[in-house]
């Protein structure tokens, strides 16, 4: 046997470390002789503290073994109490098996049992199920005096009927009887949508009921409400769904009431889609719309429960039907006033205080969140289909006001003249009130309108432009036709110049921005081209009249003193003061050309080879006659208001030097200060000028020529040419046999 130190190890390491202490307890206490006199207080003291802690543990271990044998006779009696349900359960478990058979009889009591609910179910519905037919004629008596709420209380009564019995037939798996079931019920089908005929008749109604008398379209909506719960508890079960649900009145409440507004005003007959037809239906659009919204949030939305957003709904189906009738018109071909009556409705009138905004509908209408009425891109569709009309109407109106300015350019009077005396006509100020007409009244509409309308008005004034421009030359045909027809040619090409400088001031003003009025550049072009073409006939005109005088340059009359060069200047004179009604930058213009006009006329007379100087006497007389004509031109180009330095006579001037100096074997020199300042001047030009000389020798004519061919000159960049516009005569070449030699 094991010792009890060996049984419990942890006890007699505890004794050690309790002895321990006690011996380090001791050696601190008593470490002084003084302590040891105290040894027995000591000793006495921790003798009944070890008295004390013996006597806690006895009581300790005293209630634990009382606890441990409480225990122990616990599990004996429980012992004792499951041998005997043992027992018990087996007793049980024999009488069971004994007793199985007699079980077995029951089951046929219970068969009995579930007939004999169902039979008495059956004998409880009965009379409801006799009486079905009679309540069927009730309700339909009900629903001829409209008495609506009576009339659907009784026919749900019967619907709920029905659909016990048809749910009990599911549950059983009696699926074939529900056949027999569903005919004898046949007749609510009819009554549902006999009630139902009503009911929306009476929502199509609604906008005049809730004026006149609301307590039909209340009780509408609280049917509708009725079987609305009805569908949502059936639905929630969805354990067996009767035939005819969901019925789904609530969304054909919607349904109904939108296809009222849409056919009440978009699917009429076809209206007329042109001018005050359109403007008559849209007129009356806006009304009508307004006024029944008005009776929506006034009235309907009291008659409805809140969750219907009635008012939402009714504007949403306004501004979606609109949008599609809209769309509608405008696939029809509309003329220009329809298409701008239909921008501005969708663009200004419809969210004006005059419709959507109007105060009566504000703030519970707001269609900003249902989109716009037209598209972005179809509103620029329109736009360009509106520019489209307008510029044939512009068109049209241009071609009709050219061909009135053109018939009054034959007239036997001249044209009218403004208060300063310059001639005129109407044409600018009906071709830009036209045009400005138009512009303004895009702008009343969007800026991007605005802006394809100026583009447009630009691109057919300067189109028109062109058309003037080919009047002009066709009317020149006529009158180099006839020179008395038009009577006034050239008043009225004054007048067309004029009407040019008009035009071009006037077209900035066109621009929609007043910050940037730029006119561009292929505008500008054709109003170039219009004054150069009418100051171009106005030079052939004087051209004509000048050029029976310059026929009869040079010639021994002209030489000896003649009055052709007076003659000349009296014509200048006479068309100088026609180019006084035309205004200062044209009439200076014309002034510079007249004179370079005359300038290359003197010149090119000079150089038809007509006349040889063959002495030194007829070239003094030549030089003479160039100086005093020369000077006469341009004294009279001055005192018409042309400055000196603008004159092209100047030419004369110089070739007079060439022709009278005396030595000719200078010309070299003189001939390279000429074509130095008159660089368009060329070989052809000074070989004539040397033979209008008469005494220049071959090697003369040779140096001279070389220096020129050494010494190529290039024009300056604004250079205005005079000898390059005349033609030197071709030599006519000596008649030959066929078999002869040339002499």
């Amino acid at each position: 046997a094991s010792s009890p130190d060996e049984e419990w190890p942890e006890a007699e390491k505890a004794e050690k470390l309790a002895r321990g202490a006690a011996l380090k307890w001791a050696s601190g206490v008593f470490y002084q002789p003084e302590k040891l006199e105290g040894l027995g207080q000591y000793r006495s003291r921790e003798t009944q503290r070890n008295s004390s802690i013996q006597s806690r543990l006895k009581s300790t271990v005293q209630s634990y073994l009382e606890g441990v044998s409480a225990g122990l006779e616990q599990l004996r009696s429980a012992a004792q109490e499951v041998q005997s349900v043992c027992q018990d359960l087996g007793a049980a478990r024999w009488a069971l098996l004994d007793s199985a058979e007699r079980f077995q009889g029951l089951q046929q009591m219970r068969a009995l049992m579930a007939e004999h609910v169902q039979l008495a179910s059956v004998v409880q519905v009965l009379p409801q199920l006799f009486s079905v037919h009679e309540v069927f004629s009730h309700i339909l008596q009900l629903l001829h005096g409209q008495h609506l709420l009576e009339a659907h209380a009784e026919l749900m009564m019967m619907e709920h009927l029905r659909d016990n019995i048809l749910s009990q037939l599911h549950l059983r798996g009696l699926s074939s009887a529900q056949a027999t079931v569903l005919s004898y019920f046949g007749g609510l089908q009819e009554l549902n949508e006999s009630l139902a005929k009503q009911l929306w008749d009476i929502v199509g109604s609604s906008l005049r009921l809730v004026r006149e008398d609301p307590v039909l379209f209340v009780t509408a909506v609280r049917i509708i409400e009725r079987e609305e719960k009805i569908d949502d508890t059936l639905l929630l079960e969805a354990t067996f769904l009767p035939p005819g649900r969901p019925k789904g009145w609530r969304q054909k409440f919607y349904c109904v009431l939108q296809g009222t507004i849409t056919g009440a005003h978009f699917h009429a007959t076809r209206m007329d889609a042109q001018g005050p037809g359109l403007a008559r239906h849209l007129a009356a659009l806006q009304k009508d719309i307004v006024s029944e919204l008005c009776v929506v949030k006034d009235l309907m939305v009291q008659c409805v429960p809140a969750h219907y957003n009635i008012l939402g709904v009714c504007t949403a189906t306004y501004h979606q039907a609109l949008t599609s009738h809209l769309q509608d018109i405008l696939r029809e071909d509309l003329d220009k006033q329809a298409l701008f009556l239909l921008l501005e409705w969708a663009l200004r009138v419809y969210h004006s205080p005059e419709m959507m905004g109007h105060p009566d509908l504000l703030p519970e209408v707001d269609v900003s969140a249902l989109g716009p009425l037209l598209s972005p891109e179809l509103v620029d569709q329109t736009e360009r289909k509106y520019v489209v009309k307008v510029k044939a109407s512009v068109l049209e109106w241009m071609q009709r006001t050219l061909e009135v300015e053109f018939k009054e350019w034959f007239r036997e009077e001249e044209p009218e003249m403004d208060h300063q005396g310059f001639f005129q006509s109407a044409l600018p100020v009906i071709v830009m009130q036209m045009l400005n007409e138009n512009i303004r009244v895009a702008s009343l509409i969007t800026s991007s309108l605005q802006q394809k309308v100026y583009n447009m008005a630009l691109e057919e004034l300067e189109a028109f432009l062109g058309r003037l421009r080919e009047a002009l030359v066709q009317c020149g045909k006529e009158h180099q036709k006839d020179r008395t027809i038009p009577k006034y040619y050239v008043s009225y090409l004054l007048a067309m110049l004029n009407n040019n400088l008009a035009l071009s001031s006037s077209v900035s003003s066109l621009h929609p921005d007043t910050a940037s009025r730029e006119v561009p550049a292929s505008l500008r072009a054709a109003l170039d081209r219009m004054q150069k073409k009418a100051c171009q006939l106005l030079l052939e005109e004087l051209l004509l009249d000048l050029q029976p005088l310059c026929l009869q340059l040079p010639s021994c009359k002209w030489l000896s003193g003649s009055q052709l060069v007076s003659s000349m200047c009296e014509v200048i004179d006479k068309y100088a003061k026609d180019f006084s009604r035309v205004r200062k930058p044209v009439f200076t213009l014309l002034l510079m050309e007249s004179e370079l006009l005359v300038a290359s006329q003197y010149l090119r007379a000079l150089m038809q080879k007509k006349m040889v100087c063959k002495t030194e006497e007829e070239r003094g007389q030549l030089c003479h006659r160039l100086l005093q004509d020369a000077t006469q031109l341009r004294e009279l180009f001055c005192g018409l208001g042309l400055d000196q330095s603008q004159q092209s006579l100047e030419a004369v001037f110089a070739l007079r030097e060439l022709i009278c100096l005396k030595d000719p074997a200078l010309l070299s020199l003189e001939v390279l200060g000429f074509i130095t300042k008159y660089p368009d001047v060329s070989d052809e030009h000074i070989s004539t000028l040397l033979d209008l000389r008469g005494d220049v020798s071959k090697e003369v004519r040779h140096v001279v020529l070389e220096m020129m061919a050494q010494h190529p000159q290039v024009l300056p960049e604004n250079y205005r040419p005079i000898f390059s516009t005349i033609l030197i005569p071709v030599p006519e070449l000596p008649f030959c046999l066929r078999k002869g030699k040339c002499a």
